[in-house]
């Protein structure tokens, strides 16, 4: 809140992993979160970025010093750069490992609940799948 400079947050989804696992098993749906992993970490720009996984196929992207506009930019790069590893996904309609993600900014202040400002990326995660997956959305203001 000192600075009073935004943070950027996305959350993001493997599309479809469940069929994944079921269809190539525990053990390749292991090594997809893996290289899923390593690519959002590797793709951060700032060494205070963090990449964490938030459960099950679920990653959370937290970007201090970011705003909306760089936190789109960056999540449709990392979308891109998930869907190029070309990771075969059989029972996916895009016939690739791909990822949704949903995302927002937020200048923090005083009595702010980080809560609120998960529940609007994880909206805007949700709207991303709804509206057929491989999509970055951007959480309405």
């Amino acid at each position: 809140m000192r600075p009073g400079a935004p943070i950027g947050l996305a959350m993001i989804d493997i599309d479809q992993f469940k069929l994944y696992n079921d269809h190539y098993g525990h053990q390749a749906g292991d090594a997809c979160l893996q290289r899923v992993a390593s690519t959002l970490k590797g793709g951060l720009r700032m060494t205070a970025d963090l990449v964490a996984r938030y459960g099950g196929e679920e990653f959370v992207l937290v970007l201090p010093s970011t705003d909306l506009e760089g936190t789109q930019s960056a999540c449709d790069r990392l979308r891109s750069e998930i869907a190029a590893l070309c990771l075969p996904h059989e029972r996916s309609n895009h016939g690739v490992v791909t990822a949704s993600i949903g995302v927002t900014a937020v200048v923090p202040v005083e009595g702010d609940r980080p809560e609120r400002h998960i529940a609007l990326a994880d909206a805007a995660l949700y709207e991303a799948k709804n509206s057929g997956r491989n999509r970055v959305v951007v959480a309405p203001a």
